[in-house]
């Protein structure tokens, strides 16, 4: 009777797949997105629909032309133009979006290996490039369809921006309950907090996240824009709830790829990228921070890893 089975390695295996995963986090960044449709209007729809398809389409070309696997259909291409689309003014020109994409999808995923093999997040990736080559773009936000007279261009962290540096109350012209729901200018899935809280929800309900980095990295940055900024529960609460920052720690910070795999090394990164997020915002030149915070965190990401992986057992210290 054959008693033994043997196998390559892996042999821990999950019933989860990364189809099944995508399509939890294009689930959970339903609320948000159609948020933002129903606020901006046809205009934020187009900027999605362009992203994502351009997003899939190079990466289906790419295989295509590369002879290798087409693995589109693992939705992993859909996931980085969403989240592209999300951190998209509505109403920017729809070539900008999708030059994102294409720039995400193949220079930072499939130049290096494609999924799995990636050393930062692609979405992010392609934001940060866009935010550089289309600055004028980027930062344009409209406030039409808000239904309220909203400063156009104007977020509501740059309003506290401009106000801290004229010496004014920064939470002068800042509704909380706006910033909550949604009702400010911003880019198209960052704006409305609950909407975004519930789509975090969902990906720790579902196991697809675990809370140490979202929790983290919010409670630092909370804490130190109270230090470092203004000394108020609103001040620091607006903080909170404006800007990428909810957006950030729940979908792109999360990112199975670019973070470090070890729980202490989580924390760690989850530490790290709260305290440029809050440098950023508090001393840089610009109002948020979250983008450019992670990228870099996903750099010394594997630094961390191999600083806190855990010693495999029964091995042996140095010698002396």
């Amino acid at each position: 009777m054959n008693m033994l089975n043997v196998s390559s390695s892996p042999h821990v295996r999950d019933k989860d797949s990364t189809r099944g995963i995508m399509l939890d986090v294009c689930i959970a960044m339903l609320p948000t997105a159609a948020f933002g449709v129903v606020q901006f209007g046809i205009s934020a729809l187009l900027v999605i629909i362009v992203t994502v398809l351009a997003a899939g389409l190079s990466e289906y070309l790419w295989q295509k032309g590369m002879h290798k696997q087409v693995t589109i259909c693992d939705c992993s291409a859909v996931v980085t133009g969403l989240i592209l689309a999300l951190n998209m003014p509505p109403e920017i020109p729809l070539w900008i979006p999708a030059l994102g994409a294409v720039f995400a999808i193949i220079l930072v995923k499939q130049l290096f290996g494609g999924l799995g093999q990636n050393w930062m997040n692609p979405a992010l990736a392609g934001r940060c490039f866009l935010l550089i080559s289309c600055a004028k773009y980027m930062n344009n936000f409209s406030s039409a369809g808000l239904g309220f007279d909203a400063t156009t261009g104007a977020t509501p962290l740059a309003i506290m921006k401009s106000a801290v540096k004229a010496g004014s109350d920064p939470m002068q012209g800042v509704d909380l309950m706006q910033l909550f729901i949604g009702r400010v200018p911003g880019t198209i899935g960052e704006v409305s907090a609950v909407a975004l809280l519930i789509g975090g929800i969902y990906l720790l309900w579902k196991k697809v996240i675990s809370w140490h980095i979202p929790v983290i990295y919010i409670a630092t940055v909370a804490v130190f824009v109270f230090i470092f900024g203004h000394q108020s529960a609103d001040y620091v609460l607006a903080q909170v709830l404006g800007g990428g920052l909810i957006f950030g720690a729940f979908f792109m910070a999360t990112d199975y790829v670019s973070t470090p795999l070890t729980r202490k090394g989580q924390m760690i990164y989850a530490l790290l990228i709260g305290l440029l997020t809050g440098l950023f915002r508090i001393f840089g030149t610009g109002a948020e921070g979250v983008s450019y915070s992670i990228i870099i965190g996903n750099m010394l990401s594997p630094l961390i890893e191999s600083a806190t992986i855990p010693k495999a057992f029964g091995r042996r210290g140095a010698k002396k």
